[in-house]
């Protein structure tokens, strides 16, 4: 699965980017269970999908900040 851009992630409601954030927190357990059995073939991915939850969650702060200085 292709990273997403952050420009797509921004369009994105809270909701959406929480759902995905859980979904790629899933796969990297998925991962991580892999590589201790042996059997992770693609050892990059985790690293991927560290980051992309990491990119997630910084989207998800800028837009909580955003929200209170609009409330401010």
């Amino acid at each position: 699965m292709p990273t997403t851009k952050p420009s797509e992630l921004r369009k994105l409601a809270e909701s959406e980017l929480q759902k995905r954030i859980q979904e790629r927190k899933k796969e990297l357990m998925e991962l991580r269970f892999q590589a201790s059995i042996g059997q992770l073939e693609k050892n990059h991915r985790v690293k991927e999908v560290r980051r992309e939850i990491a990119r997630m969650l910084t989207i998800l702060g800028e837009k909580a900040r955003q929200k209170g200085a609009d409330h401010a």
